[in-house]
């Protein structure tokens, strides 16, 4: 199992997570989600500098989730 402080489910968003990064004194956020259980995708990250995560980050992610399943569905 992976951490908490590196990885994370996001509280009240359906299977959006968060990957934390931390290189030097900079910290990066990856939001990210599984499809099909094995394959994890990647849509956007951010570089944290409050203590909260900025809710326009976690809406964009989630927007960004929900235009991968429908392009997916027209395949």
């Amino acid at each position: 199992m992976i951490p908490k402080k590196y990885f994370k489910h996001i509280e009240g968003k359906d299977g959006l997570f968060e990957i934390r990064v931390k290189a030097g004194s900079d910290i990066y956020r990856i939001f990210c989600f599984f499809d099909e259980g094995n394959l994890v995708i990647l849509v956007n990250g951010f570089q944290k500098k409050t203590e909260k995560t900025p809710r326009n980050e976690i809406a964009k992610a989630n927007r960004l989730k929900q235009n991968y399943y429908e392009e997916k569905r027209k395949e």
